[in-house]
């Protein structure tokens, strides 16, 4: 039989190997081998392409297929399909452990020997992805997956946009429970971004499943999808996989009462913004669910990825890079906010304006370096008071802290709050003063009066040096 199969085999001009699946007696999935080859697919194998590597060079007919790559769960749910339910199947996929995009054809042979099934893999390798192949699925897929692109594309309020697009993605998925996760892994943290339950659904997660120190665990998902694009473990066997590759993780899975996962890496320009996964959802629907996110992530990793990179342009245009609070341009916008507000909306305001005592003289006596860390530090004195979108940086340096529903008591409070938090760091020393108005609308009058008292307060200082 296997002379038969090296005809099959040869007879395709693109990339094909023969391979076989054992079925096991209770209809399960046991051993996958590649049986043989054409020259192409065994050259792709003793010669791969660039960013192509293999665990070994050397092909050898009837050896087991994670001989040559790390075990795949995709890979084996498509030959099971194809070899022992005789499916014809394709897949258009880019495995994180090559730089290539697959184009995959899974092609049922008979007839069987005993337990031993069989299916021709045909394979094209693109350096490029091609657009035509991703959106080779099927129509209500695909129109299901534009309109959600083009909620979010239309949407104001993005979060709460992508909120209502992981509820249309569950539905799609006909999953009990799905949600997206931003991972940040240069701050070592992580950001649930939408998530949907079913109405009908019970389980047992708890409260913080994903929050708290989740990264520790979020971290780990990478190695555990081991290269592949996705990882989908839609029963108690393919899970073991889970179990082994990540004990942490398949033990607060467990915990949760999470019996199968559909995991699929978010990325924008190849760069990882976090995973979408879908759960609780019946073993069927594995094929159908794994379409959707494949494409669903393709699409909404772009969308994802344009929205925070807009977010850090803006953190950028409005931060001190030095100190990290908000800069004199944010400071201008808000004061022309505040003045702007209708009546229906009027507050007071408070403003305290704060000079940092001594920086010119360590600036020229013991250079920018020391002066930058002083200023480092009035800043995070400030932090302890105020939250930090209420800290402005108005000048060298100058600090401004501007609240709103406040009373003339609590700004004089706060004055004397941040005197003591600035007795926590070495050297920070304010001259501070406060403005207060009724109306927010006089927020420059209330500005004026922090001024003139704050340089009433540098006076003192200095008269105070001078003793």
């Amino acid at each position: 039989m296997n002379n038969d199969f090296q005809k099959v085999a040869d007879s395709i001009a693109a990339m094909t190997c023969i391979v076989s699946v054992e079925k096991l007696p209770d209809g399960g999935c046991g051993e996958i081998r590649i049986v043989t080859g054409n020259k192409a697919y065994i050259d792709s194998i003793e010669h791969p392409a660039q960013d192509i590597v293999m665990l070994t060079k050397t092909f050898i007919p009837n050896s087991l297929y994670t001989t040559y790559m790390t075990r795949d769960l995709n890979f084996e749910d498509y030959c099971y399909r194809a070899a022992v339910q005789k499916k014809n199947l394709h897949s258009y996929a880019h495995p994180d452990r090559y730089n290539v995009w697959f184009n995959m054809s899974f092609l049922p042979l008979w007839p069987d020997d005993g337990n031993l099934c069989y299916c021709a893999y045909i394979m094209e390798i693109n350096f490029e992805p091609s657009s035509e192949r991703i959106s080779n699925i099927s129509g209500d897929i695909a129109a299901s997956v534009l309109e959600t692109a083009i909620k979010l594309r239309e949407a104001k309020d993005f979060k709460a946009a992508m909120q209502d697009a992981v509820g249309d993605i569950r539905r799609m998925c006909e999953s009990k429970y799905c949600g997206i996760l931003l991972v940040d892994n240069e701050k070592e943290t992580c950001e649930v971004l939408g998530e949907d339950f079913a109405p009908d659904f019970r389980t047992e997660l708890p409260d913080d499943f994903l929050e708290n120190d989740f990264y520790r665990i979020a971290r780990t998902w990478k190695d555990t999808i081991s290269g592949s694009n996705c990882l989908i473990a839609k029963n108690e066997r393919e899970f073991q996989v889970v179990a082994e590759r990540n004990p942490l993780w398949y033990q607060s899975l467990k915990r949760a009462g999470v019996r199968n996962i559909a995991l699929f890496p978010l990325k924008s320009r190849n760069e990882l913004l976090g995973y979408m996964w879908a759960a609780f959802f019946e073993e069927d629907r594995s094929t159908k669910i794994k379409e959707i996110l494949e494409l669903t992530t393709f699409v909404l990793g772009s969308e994802v990825g344009n929205h925070l990179m807009m977010n850090k342009l803006k953190e950028l245009s409005s931060r001190d890079m030095l100190t990290g609070v908000m800069n004199r341009n944010e400071m201008n916008n808000y004061v022309d906010f505040l003045r702007k507000l209708p009546d229906s909306q009027k507050t007071s305001v408070g403003i305290l304006f704060t000079d940092l005592n001594g920086l010119k003289k360590i600036n020229d006596t013991r250079g920018h370096e020391d002066g930058d860390r002083l200023l480092q530090n009035a800043a995070c004195a400030l932090r302890e008071v105020f939250d930090v979108q209420n800290i402005f940086r108005a000048g060298g340096d100058e600090f401004v802290v501007i609240l709103t529903d406040v009373s003339r008591e609590q700004m004089e409070e706060n004055v004397q709050t941040l005197h003591k938090a600035a007795a926590h760091y070495p050297e920070v020393s304010f001259a501070a003063g406060y403005g207060f108005e009724e109306d927010c609308k006089d927020v420059r009058r209330a500005l004026v009066q922090a001024d003139e008292k704050m340089y009433e307060a540098k006076k003192k200082h200095y008269l105070l040096q001078q003793r």
